[in-house]
């Protein structure tokens, strides 16, 4: 059902999953995640949609960075991927890294973009509310990753891999179980040469910009245009849902509802609402 194939676009080789359908809708992965954190919805929605899960610049069997590696670079990646595809317009959902892909990918190329659909993320209107005292223990890794030694500590062993891996899969889900039947590939992945850095250049890519949303001094954009569909976990302990009050100065066209009973990763705790939620907006805005 899942086809696997190696793409080669923007000067790098990208590791692609891929499934048969109708209209085109590329899924775009968080950390710590990989493509295969979208096969239960991929399960479900295969033959309604055509699906392409690209693993990012710097996860999975893609290639890795040279150093730092922020959402606006993973842009020209992603469009070229798609030109290589020769898919020209398309829907794009996208969770935690690839919310935040997804906003500079709306803003550099919106006639493409049939629609935006995000799952929990960072955006502009959080602001302070992010670096809160109350808040520090749940983004220590942040800074963590900033450090030369990080990929070194964690990937010492597959077993310091997995506990570490292991940790946020487990701490940030609502339903505890949700990776269970992963873990082991999870880890098997993060431990291959290269992706825990890789990673982590997402965070050394985004320190700059995350401090100045985080003193209040983010650039002010203009809203996104394309229409929006947001569905925000209910216990995210990253990412509160009253840090959604502000979304509309960030989206135009915003569809806003809670994600009852999930924590971080809706697409996993609970793929069978995940994919109706994802094929309803796009069926609405008549992406189908």
């Amino acid at each position: 059902m899942i086809e696997h194939l190696i793409v080669h676009a923007n000067g790098g080789a990208f590791h692609v999953a891929r499934t048969a359908g109708g209209k085109p809708l590329l899924l775009l992965h968080g950390w710590p995640e990989f493509w295969l954190t979208w096969e239960p919805v991929m399960t479900r929605l295969s033959g309604r949609y055509s699906l392409i899960a690209p693993d990012l610049r710097g996860f999975g069997d893609s290639d890795k960075p040279d150093g730092p590696y922020g959402p606006d670079r993973h842009v020209p990646d992603m469009l070229a991927l798609m030109d290589a595809l020769g898919i020209e317009r398309f829907g794009v959902v996208g969770h935690d890294v690839g919310g935040a892909v997804m906003q500079p990918l709306a803003r550099a190329a919106p006639d493409r973009l049939a629609g935006l659909f995000f799952f929990d993320f960072v955006y502009p209107g959080i602001g302070p509310r992010m670096g809160t005292p109350d808040r520090l223990n749940h983004i220590w890794y942040q800074s963590f990753h900033q450090m030369e030694m990080a990929p070194m500590l964690v990937g010492a062993t597959r077993e310091s891999c997995r506990t570490y891996i292991g940790h946020f899969l487990k701490s940030w889900s609502h339903r505890k179980n949700a990776f269970d039947d992963v873990l082991e590939a999870f880890t098997d992945n993060f431990f291959k040469p290269g992706n825990l850095a890789g990673g982590f250049a997402h965070y050394q890519g985004t320190h700059a910009g995350r401090l100045k949303m985080m003193q209040g001094e983010a650039p002010q954009l203009a809203p996104i245009e394309v229409p929006t569909c947001v569905r925000w976990a209910e216990h995210d302990p990253l990412f509160p849902y009253a840090w959604t009050d502000r979304m509309g100065e960030t989206f135009s066209q915003l569809d806003l509802a809670m994600f009852d009973g999930v924590g971080h990763f809706p697409h996993r705790e609970d793929p069978d609402r995940a994919a109706s939620e994802i094929a309803s907006f796009f069926e609405r805005i008549r992406w189908s």
